[in-house]
């Protein structure tokens, strides 16, 4: 499984942004992935987090469940995956570091992901995250995120 370590030296070395924003990760498991960021590099004229910072956090929170677990389930496999439209809603200010959840899909939807990925090379799959700090819910996030396979080598195997 990969460790948050890697999911953050990943995330820092190819989307530099991350680095600036000071992202963590806080857990990746079967439930999901969850990332944090502190206010600092992300506060806004408010003092309160950006609502950039917060779009950021949970694209990169959805982003990574889908990549991560593309790349164990499929190690023999080269994909890139891309966010292909999203939405948010920003029910509250966020008032101190922040985190992002997204918890990992249905096992159906994401068997049918898999499934259409490896007969079409490419799939897609709608992730959803929230944005918390101090426990209250600062933005709900909903993407769609396309895999594109970039080699033959898809799996045969569910």
């Amino acid at each position: 499984m990969t460790t948050p370590a890697e999911i953050r030296a990943y995330l820092h070395e190819h989307i530099p942004l991350s680095d600036d924003m000071g992202v963590t990760v806080l857990a990746v498991d079967a439930d999901g992935v969850r990332l944090g960021a502190p206010l600092g590099p992300n506060i806004n004229h408010r003092q309160t987090v950006f609502g950039g910072s917060v779009a950021t956090l949970a694209t990169l929170a959805a982003w990574a469940l889908v990549h991560f677990r593309l790349r164990e389930e499929e190690p023999e496999t080269s994909f890139r995956v891309v966010i292909r439209r999203s939405s948010i809603d920003y029910p509250a200010p966020l008032l101190g570091d922040f985190e992002a959840f997204a918890p990992a899909p249905v096992v159906e939807e994401w068997s049918r992901f898999r499934t259409t990925l490896r007969r079409r090379s490419k799939a897609r799959l709608t992730v959803a995250a929230s944005v918390t700090s101090g426990g209250v819910v600062g933005a709900t996030f909903e993407g769609e995120f396309v895999a594109l396979a970039t080699d033959a080598k898809v799996s045969s195997a569910a």
